[in-house]
């Protein structure tokens, strides 16, 4: 049986409904070691800042049951090595490029798609207004809907580009600032970020990482990612790519049945180089096997 993955994410078209989680694929480079890039839907490529950003210092990455700590601070060398380097690189690629973005103030925001729309590689851009790991903005603009709103219809008038704002699950009504985005022009929305957590070594009575909190991800996460999928889509029309703690096929449907049009695999790149390509192949299975037609008759069929 011949099965339809299409999956359209605003005016972004993707083969397939998986991309891959900022932040755990990088660019894409390494694990073109592995398979064809063009096997994925679309590459969400690591943040990308207007200056470069050294990240935090100390320990980075923790273990934790079912998932894993980490608090890089978004490290990366500024939107000018981005162009330059990994997105020359990866607009070769046959792929489509979703570009994550991150600033420190709403001027930020949209002067790094200002510079990313000159280049023209870019299929979409995805704003990161909820890491946890950084002082100045980060979860502080995912948390205030007004905040959030502001980014959105800064960016919204720079581009006619799919814009894609990525929430944090660290807020208690997760459905207001999603509105307050959609209100603004943003064509969808991925959820969630890492949760907001800590890590503390009982020998040395510290906590583990230098900022005392760090992003949770990973399989412990998944219920919470669910349940928050599900509520947006019942309260909101647009399109959304969920994650947190996909690591296989029937993972990724559940997010799909929940409400998501698209998925991300983030730290399961970290286990399994080919987590994502396994993921798109499960998915056209699972089609198959339940005589479905097209993956977009899944989205939000929770019965």
């Amino acid at each position: 049986m011949s099965v339809d993955l299409t999956t359209r994410i605003g005016k972004l078209t993707m083969k397939n409904p998986v991309t891959t989680a900022s932040g755990t694929f990088a660019s894409g480079m390494q694990y073109a070691e592995f398979f064809e890039l063009d096997r994925l839907g679309a590459v969400t490529t690591k943040g990308v800042s207007l200056e470069p950003w050294r990240g935090n210092e100390g320990v980075r990455i923790a273990e934790s049951p079912s998932g894993m700590l980490n608090s890089i601070g978004l490290q990366n060398p500024g939107v000018e090595a981005f162009c330059a380097g990994d997105l020359a690189w990866l607009s070769q690629q046959d792929v489509p490029i979703i570009v994550n973005v991150s600033g420190h103030s709403v001027a930020e925001f949209a002067a790094i798609i200002e510079r990313l729309e000159e280049e023209g590689s870019a299929d979409a851009y995805e704003l990161n207004v909820s890491c946890p790991n950084v002082d100045s903005g980060g979860m502080t603009f995912g948390t205030d809907p007004e905040a959030a709103a502001r980014i959105m219809a800064a960016c919204r008038k720079v581009t006619e580009r799919t814009i894609i704002v990525k929430l944090t699950p660290n807020v208690t009504d997760i459905v207001s600032i999603a509105r307050a985005v959609v209100d603004e022009g943003a064509d969808a929305l991925s959820l969630i970020n890492t949760l907001l957590a800590m890590a503390i070594d009982a020998r040395t009575r510290k906590a583990v990482f230098n900022r005392k909190v760090a992003g949770l991800s990973g399989p412990a996460i998944k219920p919470v990612a669910l349940r928050m999928v599900y509520e947006v889509h019942k309260a909101i029309d647009v399109p959304l790519i969920g994650m947190g703690g996909i690591v296989c096929a029937e993972d990724a449907i559940e997010f799909i049945l929940a409400g998501a049009s698209a998925v991300a695999v983030g730290s399961a790149n970290f286990i399994d180089p080919l987590a994502s390509v396994k993921v798109i192949d499960g998915i056209e299975r699972y089609l198959e096997d339940n005589s479905i037609g097209s993956v977009s008759e899944l989205v939000g069929a929770l019965e």
